[in-house]
């Protein structure tokens, strides 16, 4: 699987997805801190993608949203937008609105991290393209594999 088709399954299949700089637990860019901040405020359940490990994340991710920038906010598989479009929606009460209308009031808020496919590829238990799901932190982690 290719990193174009891994980045369309997270964007598929996870409720909310944010295309990130860091982790939640290491966050390396203020606007990635912002958008994950209002992600947080609203209660959504999070998959979280460190773009910064391979510079071919951001140019398909880019690719694939028509969205130049870091972060990327996913709501069910649609472009929600960057840090200043996920803060305005928060303050006017619409990201609430849309990610209950997306998923349902009574919801999970787990925060999974989804780790780049290079680091991932080099643990057994993420080859042939298999997600494993263990512990990390606070966090649990989502290996995407190669």
């Amino acid at each position: 699987m290719t990193i174009k088709d891994q980045i369309a399954e997270v964007i598929e299949k996870e409720p909310v997805a944010l295309f990130m700089k860091g982790t939640p637990e290491m966050v390396m860019c203020g606007n990635s801190y912002r958008a994950l901040n209002a992600l947080h405020a609203v209660g959504a359940p999070i998959a979280t993608i460190d773009i910064l490990p391979d510079p071919r994340i951001r140019q398909e991710l880019s690719e694939i949203s028509g969205w130049p920038t870091i972060p990327q906010v996913f709501v069910k598989g649609e472009l929600i937008g960057g840090a200043d479009i996920t803060e305005e929606l928060l303050a006017s009460g619409d990201l609430q609105r849309k990610v209950d209308d997306a998923l349902g009031e009574d919801r999970a808020q787990d925060v999974k991290l989804a780790v780049d496919r290079l680091r991932s590829a080099s643990r057994p238990e993420a080859a042939g393209g298999k997600k494993v799901f263990r512990p990390w932190g606070s966090f649990e982690q989502l290996h995407i594999g190669p």
